[in-house]
């Protein structure tokens, strides 16, 4: 038996790169569908800047006869930037903390500890990209109708928000931001996680072969219901934050006062005036981007993964 010790190292630069492959194909495919979740999120009724949509069909319509293509792909810069880094660091860190509470490398972690791990990973996550999906709303939320003068891009955005709003402001939506990274990314993490056992056992059965290698028995549809299953369960309990967070950063009006002053406001304001479905605004085109694009993001991730590790092992 060989007594050399692991090199996790390796593998973490390997997890962290799969996962930015797996964020920037997730992006580039469901874009148009994150700038009319946005919209949606926004729109509370009272304000006449923001444009109003029947529904998600309606809106991508709308968005793309008034303002083309250019108006479906508003902040795809920052929202690739974002995700790419996002999913980058999330697996980086994820799989860091799952080796840092494994003993020795070895054995299966508990459900527990797979929560810790993935609440771990969103906390970090949130604090290095916030400014990032600041820009990204915000160019999301430039139309036709805007009053103030738009960003003309990730870098304008960056400078003028700095030199108009301080650079705190790049961090406005951190509170709901950091509840949702933590819980939504515990959550579907967790669920993937202990939903993937469950397949392998089930798949280890009914196999007729012995295989060292239990992810072998896993194919890409396997993977893709995977991801879709946990990403909505994810989903549908943190949807909230989400909305929260898009209302806190949403662009002053013209004499430099925010719409909403923190997280308390949002709240009260969105529960006075629209109630609870208020929190829930946007949620068909999250679910009808989320789904599908958790499953890309996963079979991705899954099989750069694959690729990844054999020259892992050849060094």
């Amino acid at each position: 038996m060989s007594t050399e010790a692991p090199k996790p190292h390796k593998w973490q630069w390997e997890n962290a790169t799969a996962g930015a492959a797996a964020g920037f194909a997730t992006v580039a495919v469901m874009y148009p569908l994150d700038v009319v979740r946005t919209r949606f999120q926004v729109n509370d009724g009272r304000v006449s800047h923001l444009p109003s949509y029947k529904n998600t069909a309606h809106a991508v319509f709308t968005i793309a006869r008034s303002e083309g293509l250019r108006g479906l792909y508003a902040g795809f810069l920052p929202g690739t930037l974002g995700s790419t880094i996002s999913w980058g660091l999330y697996f980086f860190f994820y799989d860091k903390a799952k080796q840092r509470y494994a003993r020795n490398g070895e054995g299966k972690l508990s459900p527990g500890l797979h929560l810790a791990s993935a609440a771990e990973a969103g906390g970090l996550v949130c604090l290095c990209t916030n400014p990032v999906w600041l820009v990204k709303t915000r160019l999301q939320l430039q139309s036709p109708l805007h009053q103030t003068r738009p960003y003309s891009g990730l870098y304008d955005a960056f400078r003028t928000i700095t030199r108009e709003e301080g650079f705190s402001a790049l961090y406005r939506g951190i509170v709901p931001g950091l509840f949702l990274q933590v819980s939504h990314g515990a959550i579907q993490f967790t669920a993937y996680e202990e939903l993937r056992k469950v397949i392998i056992d089930f798949k280890s059965k009914r196999s007729t072969f012995h295989n060292d290698n239990p992810d072998k028995l896993l194919n890409s549809l396997d993977y893709a219901v995977l991801g879709a299953t946990s990403k909505l369960a994810a989903i549908l309990l943190t949807y909230p934050f989400q909305v929260m967070r898009s209302r806190l950063q949403q662009r002053p009006s013209g004499d430099g006062v925010p719409r909403y002053m923190d997280t308390w406001h949002v709240v009260k304001e969105t529960a006075r005036f629209e109630g609870i479905r208020g929190f829930y605004k946007g949620i068909t085109a999250n679910l009808l981007k989320n789904a599908p694009a958790s499953s890309i993001t996963f079979i991705v991730y899954e099989n750069v993964l694959k690729l990844l590790k054999p020259t892992i092992r050849n060094d």
